[in-house]
């Protein structure tokens, strides 16, 4: 037996969506851009076919090209496409100005990339309490500022707050109410419930799965039965319930630094240069966050495109220096790396961490007899 779902729809969340964000933003410092199809990618021509695409505008994107698609494939669907290296420096400049027009709305905001957050706007700082006219507002503010353009969805749920965010892109504005969730998700393809990645669709596909009103068919328990713990949030998404707050003082659980190489490293002197130098960005960018861990994950990846990811775990803290980072970080290349292999990408990583306020104390269990 089943017992109805509770629906705690107090909550209003406006999940904001940049259109085309990089690309938006190299048309408006290029306007030549605007009327070809751009793309926001090392140019595969270039650099021996290698590269993805970050993302693409509206004229390239009728061609097929997406987002996370190789460079290559790109070229091949849109052979007179403008590829344009990503300035990722620029981009997070933009980011910042949008988060401050946030600001002055919330300060419960959940960044999920710099294109890209949810707010929790309950409670706000104007005291509005209509909404669509905060989402509006937002939209205008961010094309008046940045003459950018975003989409937003709303609704009392993060879940449902991102599908209708992307419901009416670009420049769109949709709202999903509670009396209106059964329609909405009914007819949504299963591809876009969240977590439903390559390897869950042909399982889904197998069982008949193939919009939301297939996957309401299901109960609980069979859901559970086919998809382990995934079932008890598929039973709950597609009934409109996702409690998940807007984790605006989320913790922050590693800090790392990577760097992706368009010429492969293929030699130990190579290895050695490029981890000093990710070692000495991680240390400046720990130290800004004032953390500490204990554990040190290095991840490479070979032309091949296999990646490997280790990790070294210490009793006490990773001193904060670069060398140690790289003493560590060299340490697991030395037991897996293969430098001949030709590598694309080194990252190191530092995780278990906690505030540099906190020290390992160790205390005695015994009182100490002179």
């Amino acid at each position: 037996m089943e017992f109805p779902m509770r629906i705690d729809d107090s909550r209003m969340i406006i999940h904001v969506d940049m259109d085309a964000f990089y690309a938006s933003i190299e048309m408006r410092d290029e306007p030549i851009y605007k009327t070809k199809p751009l793309i926001i990618a090392h140019d595969p021509r270039t650099n021996g076919g290698h590269g993805v695409v970050a993302t693409a505008n509206y004229v390239a994107r009728q061609f097929g090209v997406h987002s996370a698609m190789s460079a290559s494939e790109a070229l091949e669907l849109c052979p007179d496409a403008i590829f344009k290296k990503p300035d990722f420096t620029k981009y997070r400049e933009v980011s910042h100005q949008i988060h401050e027009i946030f600001h002055e709305y919330t300060d419960e905001i959940e960044p999920v990339a710099l294109d890209e957050a949810y707010l929790d706007v309950t409670n706000n700082k104007k005291n509005m309490s209509d909404s669509v006219l905060i989402a509006h507002e937002i939209q205008k503010e961010i094309f008046a500022k940045t003459n950018l353009t975003c989409s937003t969805g709303i609704s009392y749920n993060k879940f449902l707050a991102k599908l209708a965010s992307e419901y009416e892109k670009p420049v769109g504005v949709a709202m999903v109410f509670p009396e209106d969730v059964t329609d909405f998700l009914n007819d949504m393809p299963i591809e876009s419930f969240r977590g439903v990645g390559k390897k869950t669709i042909p399982k889904m596909h197998d069982l008949g799965v193939h919009f939301g009103r297939d996957l309401l068919s299901f109960s609980e328990s069979d859901l559970i039965h086919y998809f382990g713990k995934f079932g008890y949030v598929l039973y709950r998404q597609v009934r409109g319930i996702d409690d998940r707050p807007v984790a605006y003082q989320r913790e922050r659980k590693s800090i790392g630094k990577e760097d992706t190489y368009i010429n492969p490293l293929t030699t130990d002197e190579e290895v050695e240069l490029q981890l000093r130098i990710i070692a000495q960005n991680l240390l400046k960018y720990v130290t800004n966050q004032q953390k500490h861990g204990k554990t040190i994950v290095l991840k490479l990846r070979y032309t091949d495109f296999e990646t490997i990811t280790r990790r070294i775990t210490l009793d006490e803290f990773v001193p904060n220096d670069a060398e140690t980072y790289y003493f560590y970080a060299r340490q697991i290349f030395d037991d897996v790396g293969n430098s001949s292999r030709g590598i694309r990408l080194l990252g190191i990583t530092l995780t278990n961490l906690t505030d540099v306020s906190y020290q390992d104390v160790v205390l005695p269990l015994f009182k100490r007899q002179d």
